[in-house]
């Protein structure tokens, strides 16, 4: 998602679903961010009752604001329009479980 506009209908669209949205925000200068990003396009491939969204925190920040990211990468997981867990850091295992643990939860 690269606009304000863009991220507001889609956030609209499904923020009270009950599919787990699983939020990416990274930075094209990040290292760690540009090292998990195969794994995070696996897992958005692999877990197909996911939706996989990815934010430039530079390209917005008003939108990692406010989800009050401070570092890169963060993963927020949200279902049902609520922030239900995150990962702050290149840790590829420890968000494949949170995902597996939030799709499973109904």
């Amino acid at each position: 998602v690269h606009s304000k506009p863009a991220w507001d209908k889609h956030w609209e669209e499904h923020r009270n679903a009950s599919k787990l949205m699983v939020i990416d925000f990274s930075a094209s200068w990040c290292g760690p961010c540009r090292f998990i990003e195969p794994a995070f396009k696996e897992m958005a491939s692999r877990f197909a009752d996911a939706l996989f969204v990815k934010i430039d925190v530079d390209e917005l920040a008003e939108v990692a604001k406010t989800f009050r990211v401070e570092a890169m990468p963060t993963f927020v997981l949200v279902k049902g329009g609520q922030e239900v867990s995150r990962v702050v850091g290149a840790k590829k295992d420890e968000l494949d479980r949170k995902i597996k643990t939030f799709i499973s939860s109904t």
